[in-house]
């Protein structure tokens, strides 16, 4: 009886979701501004945001260091969660969750190193390397 009362439960919330989307679906269609024609001009009936007329590309190049600071979030804010989830746990786990969560730990410790070794945490300006020119040739001539 108890899992027929958590699928009703479930239904229920699905339902008050589904109900309360599309309310705010129905009213957004309903009042909803609408204006077209010539009276928006141009600017308004461009894809952009607010009617603000563009005025450039919109295909940024982002450096790679952009992309690499995304992936070390996720990685460390997934880590984060799994262990939060692990000390909510803690004491029904045993030594054997206790383990798990350290190996989990220790690869995470290695990966970082890896990754500090690599130089991909490096996200300051780069230095060049000076071009070294023989300063013998130069007096010869």
């Amino acid at each position: 009886m108890e899992n027929v009362s958590s699928i009703w439960s479930i239904f229920t919330y699905a339902l008050v979701i589904g109900i309360v989307l599309a309310g705010m679906m129905g009213l957004s269609a309903i009042t909803g501004t609408r204006r077209s024609g010539r009276a928006l001009g141009r600017s308004m009936s461009m894809p952009f945001e607010s009617g603000i007329i563009p005025t450039g590309s919109a295909h940024l190049r982002l450096p790679v260091q952009y992309y690499l600071v995304a992936m070390f979030f996720v990685i460390f804010d997934v880590e984060t969660a799994i262990l939060l989830t692990w000390a909510t746990v803690v004491a029904e786990v045993g030594w054997i969750g206790y383990g798990a969560a350290l190996a989990f730990i220790v690869f995470l410790a290695i990966s970082l190193a890896y990754l500090w070794r690599a130089g991909a945490l490096d996200w300051g300006p780069q230095v060049r390397p000076r071009r070294v020119t023989d300063t013998r040739k130069d007096l010869a001539s």
